[in-house]
């Protein structure tokens, strides 16, 4: 599911502002002191990525109205190693002021785009496998919704964006309830009587639980940390279980990677949530270089 974006606030933003340069940027103030000069700095990629960030550098840059943002890659594309994603023009102070801030979200965002669409790749390379690469609520704190917005550019679905979005019985919801059939009955009557539309999901752990989750034919059920071969069993057990239009749809979550993707892929399960996605993803390497 996704949700409109909060883009962020200026408090937040004078906050980055300040954590670089709590008392101005002594360099530059050194070197240009006294003088106006303008100048056009390129923002370029150094290496094959998926573009996202450009929203949170919008909202960076409205602290600068002299700096004029030119922008030719639009976030959720993929563009080749030199591809120069946007231009900045503005008084040289301020751009040097602002660079830092920029590349880290480009960086840190783009990343997880591009980590992103690895995965959404190697699914599409599975012959005959449509199902979804989900994130997690694995992110940075305060950069909840751009990381994953981030994850949308990537090809990628978010799974909810808090824990208000939807019902997920999770395995300390189960322990300490009791059970799985006590922890969904407690669900239910929550969902009746708040009158909610939010989807239930409930994670299970072993074949037990998969089967005692079964019966109450919630809407998800999340295999955690399965082997593919035991998370074709659970498929199978489905298969036989329940009629096609009346079936839960399976999740798998927990150590998936790269590597391990298409034999899970091969199991018959819907959906793949992947914390890396937000949690792990390298920040790519861009630059931002003045020309003139």
């Amino acid at each position: 599911m996704s949700a409109p974006l909060m883009v962020l606030n200026q408090t937040q933003i004078k906050q980055f502002i300040n954590e670089d340069a709590p008392k101005g940027d002594i360099t530059s103030l050194a070197i240009f002191s006294n003088k106006t000069r303008f100048a056009t700095a390129q923002i370029v990629a150094k290496e094959d990525i998926v573009v996202s960030g450009f929203v949170a550098v919008k909202e960076v840059l409205k602290n600068f109205r002299k700096i004029k943002l030119k922008i030719t890659q639009n976030d959720g594309t993929f563009v080749k190693k030199g591809t120069l994603l946007a231009e900045v023009k503005g008084p040289v102070t301020d751009l040097l002021l602002v660079e830092r801030t920029v590349l880290n979200f480009l960086q840190r965002l783009s990343g997880i785009a591009t980590l992103t669409q690895r995965f959404v790749r190697r699914v599409h390379s599975v012959h005959g496998v449509h199902l979804k690469i989900l994130d997690t609520r694995k992110t940075t704190p305060g950069l909840r919704e751009l990381e994953k917005k981030a994850v949308r550019d990537g090809g990628g679905v978010n799974h909810r964006i808090g824990l208000s979005d939807q019902y997920l019985i999770k395995d300390n919801h189960i322990d300490a309830a009791g059970s799985i059939t006590e922890a969904i009955i407690q669900v239910r009557a929550h969902q009746q009587r708040q009158k909610k539309k939010a989807k239930i999901e409930v994670e299970v752990r072993n074949s037990d639980e998969f089967l005692e989750a079964l019966m109450f034919r919630t809407d998800i059920i999340l295999l955690d940390n399965m082997s593919p071969r035991k998370v074709r069993d659970m498929v199978l057990i489905r298969k036989n279980k329940c009629l096609r239009q009346d079936w839960p749809l399976l999740e798998v979550s927990g150590g998936v990677t790269l590597k391990t993707l298409k034999e899970y892929c091969k199991t018959g399960v819907e959906r793949i949530s992947i914390g890396a996605l937000t949690h792990s993803a390298r920040a790519v390497d861009i630059s931002m270089k003045i020309k003139s």
